[in-house]
């Protein structure tokens, strides 16, 4: 299940994997815009996103991370969602796997773009799933952009041989090692690489 945390709208995307090949179980969002408090927002959003976790018992479960713009209060708000949403799926569940992709990261996934249109995004989608989807609001397909993200990432055989379960979430890239926190200390710990 790929999730797009918002505080108006709410994508999400849920796919099984047939015979090695993404298919589309469900797509939608959870509209949250008549909600004038901040509070029951949340609310609304853990008893949404608990309830499609129970509904379809997902393996694993992607987000968006919250992208860092200028305004400070919205990049919050988005927090608490992603938050709240990460703690809905926690509440059915202890095992499921949670990552977490930066918004280019999927982007890029999806269109071979890391700056591509939510309309270009929605378009590949229905490509890839062989789809005819045209939602209300392209949060629905944004949602399943972070799902299909997540099964790329998780399925590519270079990010299994180098790395197994270990991701970086951001960046959904490999992390083989733990880097140094200083040449310093690299050099301290690796005297045989010095030339």
């Amino acid at each position: 299940m790929g999730i797009d945390p918002g505080t108006n709208y709410m994508g999400y995307g849920i796919i099984e994997i047939v015979a090695g090949k993404p298919q589309a179980v469900v797509m939608g969002e959870i509209d949250m815009h008549k909600i004038a408090d901040a509070h029951q927002k949340l609310r609304y959003i853990f008893e949404r996103v608990r309830s499609l976790t129970e509904s379809y018992q997902p393996t694993e479960v992607a987000f968006e991370s919250p992208f860092f713009g200028e305004n400070v209060q919205s990049m919050l708000k988005l927090g608490r969602a992603q938050g709240v949403a990460i703690a809905a799926v926690l509440s059915c569940t202890d095992s499921t796997p949670i990552a977490e992709y930066a918004p280019t990261r999927i982007k890029q996934a999806i269109t071979g773009r890391g700056q591509a249109s939510k309309q270009q995004v929605a378009t590949m989608i229905n490509s890839i799933l062989g789809t005819d989807y045209t939602p209300r609001k392209l949060d629905a397909t944004d949602g399943m952009a972070v799902a299909l993200c997540h099964w790329f990432t998780t399925s590519n055989p270079l990010t299994q041989a180098t790395a197994g379960q270990r991701r970086k979430g951001l960046g959904g890239d490999s992390k083989s090692r733990k880097g140094s926190s200083s040449w310093e200390a690299f050099v301290k710990s690796n005297p045989d690489r010095i030339k």
